[in-house]
């Protein structure tokens, strides 16, 4: 059995590491795109669509609403105090209440998908990863067959990397 290398690619600009990106899909190896500022390019590439943070945002926002009102519907008919001849439950007292709720808790949920879907908090790094993808540069990590090396190799030179480097998976 062969064993398995990593090749990591340094790109200049989104538009090349997109590129190699591209390149990489018709292919068999597992492969992981570092770059220090959010590109257009390279989420196009990747074929991601929008954030799901959104809908952790959405949801979370919705269901502190209906807490917001159970809460305050629920203490008025718990409580019954005297309002003199105004009904016990009025709602639009209650939607300011409710109103604040659902923005605090449409935060939270937005935080809470954000750190989720990142897989937050990372103790450790990801292999391949290198601190000026984090700067200045744009990175592909290759993971494949040493026997395949020379062709992903070639294939991120082509793509415009400026830089290859091997280490071992």
């Amino acid at each position: 059995m062969s064993q398995e290398v990593r090749l990591i690619g340094t790109f200049p600009d989104d538009e090349r590491c997109a590129h190699g990106i591209e390149k990489l899909k018709g292919t068999r190896a597992k492969w992981h795109a570092y770059y220090p500022m959010p590109s257009e390019e390279i989420t196009a590439a990747i074929g991601r669509g929008p954030s799901p943070v959104r809908s952790f945002a959405l949801a979370t926002g919705i269901v502190f609403a209906f807490l917001a009102l159970a809460i305050t519907i629920g203490t008025s008919v718990e409580w019954n105090l005297i309002a003199g001849g105004r009904p016990i439950v009025s709602l639009p007292a209650f939607l300011i209440v409710t109103f604040e709720l659902m923005c605090l808790g449409g935060s939270f949920g937005g935080v809470l998908g954000f750190f989720l879907l990142n897989g937050m908090p990372a103790f450790d790094l990801l292999p391949g990863y290198s601190p000026k993808f984090s700067g200045d540069r744009f990175g592909l990590v290759v993971q494949c067959v040493e026997t395949d090396s020379g062709q992903f190799e070639s294939l991120l030179r082509a793509a415009g990397a400026e830089e290859v480097t091997r280490e071992a998976a």
